[in-house]
């Protein structure tokens, strides 16, 4: 949980400075959102497969890992 909320805390730190050093910039909100989100809209197939699978790797990590934990604690 903690890996989570810290990738999510940085995300959004780093989504705030780019939308603030944008908007000082001298471009509208709406553009600088744009710019922001970008890099998700030129993604090709492959990059995206990477993506998708590395998110779903974290998942299935995430949820296994306290299963297998108590599981090896009955034993």
């Amino acid at each position: 949980m903690k890996i989570i909320c810290i990738t999510v805390l940085i995300f959004v730190v780093l989504l705030g400075f780019s939308l603030g050093l944008d908007i000082l910039a001298g471009f509208e909100i709406h553009t600088a959102i744009k710019n922001a989100l970008s890099p998700f809209r030129v993604m090709e197939a492959p990059e995206f497969f990477v993506f998708f699978l590395l998110i779903f790797f974290l998942g299935l990590n995430l949820v296994l890992s306290p299963l297998l934990q108590k599981w090896k604690q009955k034993k």
